[in-house]
């Protein structure tokens, strides 16, 4: 089922025409066809294995689908099939799980400041260091980054005295420095308690609210904030049904895409699960 789009003249921020995603001999994605305008906050959902982790390294440009048969483009992002990797960075904010767990290790343990660690999205860089040259400007922008994510307390604190919590804010400032016009978040809950969880997933709210198109990427259906309008089922790869939340996230089709039997219950504007037994 295709989701309907009243205006068609929004700008997509995603196409996939028939994408196929081979890694390791495997085809992890099959003939995925999906558009994901500016404006349309969407959820993918799906069990670990899904394709879900594919379809981010695709947008991340880490992996390419198999070029088409008749010619056409299987993705394009922003309408455009190919980017410089840097200047994508400035439109496509993302912030994944890897990326969570090994930023700034590589070079300084950790010791980088939250205000350093949001300038490193205008360098594409894990940190600043003594080659780069940092304007009043760019530390104006990261500041301003901080403030967007409720975390201009934690310029000064290094990642690595930071809780789960206050490091996924600092790297959705990073990823927000550019002010990108949508925002990637790949699982972005992972590791944070229940109260972390719950201020985070308000952040991201009003991030949806200020004009920010979200992405949201997880196996987690309470993560479905009331904002996303359109939810995008994937299951052994591919399509399982794409709609409305409530189209979506019923007892039957949960238990088809995570396969286990699911009972679907709503809480005000919010989805939760209860699997069977």
């Amino acid at each position: 089922m295709a989701f309907a789009i009243q205006n068609r003249r929004v700008e997509p921020v995603l196409e996939l025409r028939n994408a196929t995603l081979v890694r390791g001999g495997r085809a992890v994605l099959i003939d995925v066809s999906l558009t994901v305008r500016r404006g349309e906050h969407t959820a993918i959902l799906g069990p670990n294995g899904a394709g879900k982790t594919s379809l981010i390294r695709m947008l991340t440009l880490d992996d390419r689908p198999l070029a088409s048969e008749n010619g056409t483009a299987p993705m394009r992002i922003f309408g455009r099939e190919k980017w410089d990797l840097g200047d994508l960075r400035t439109r496509l904010g993302v912030v994944t799980g890897e990326l969570d767990a090994g930023f700034g290790l590589g070079t300084s343990g950790g010791r980088v400041s939250g205000l350093d660690t949001a300038i490193s999205g205008l360098l594409g860089s894990h940190g600043v260091f003594s080659h780069h040259e940092v304007t009043a400007d760019m530390r104006d922008r990261a500041r301003e980054a901080l403030q967007r994510v409720e975390a201009p307390y934690l310029a000064a604190k290094p990642l690595n005295e930071m809780s789960a919590g206050e490091r996924r804010r600092v790297l959705i400032a990073r990823a927000l420095v550019t002010r990108p016009d949508a925002l990637v978040l790949d699982e972005p809950t992972t590791g944070l308690d229940f109260v972390a969880r719950y201020r985070f997933m308000e952040t991201v709210r009003r991030l949806a609210t200020e004009g920010t198109t979200i992405i949201l990427v997880t196996h987690h259906v309470d993560e479905v904030i009331p904002e996303i309008a359109r939810v995008i089922l994937l299951c052994k790869g591919s399509v399982a049904f794409d709609g409305r939340p409530a189209d979506a996230l019923t007892d039957d089709r949960l238990t088809e895409a995570f396969g286990a039997p699911m009972t679907v219950e709503r809480s005000g504007e919010y989805y939760y699960v209860k699997v069977a037994r």
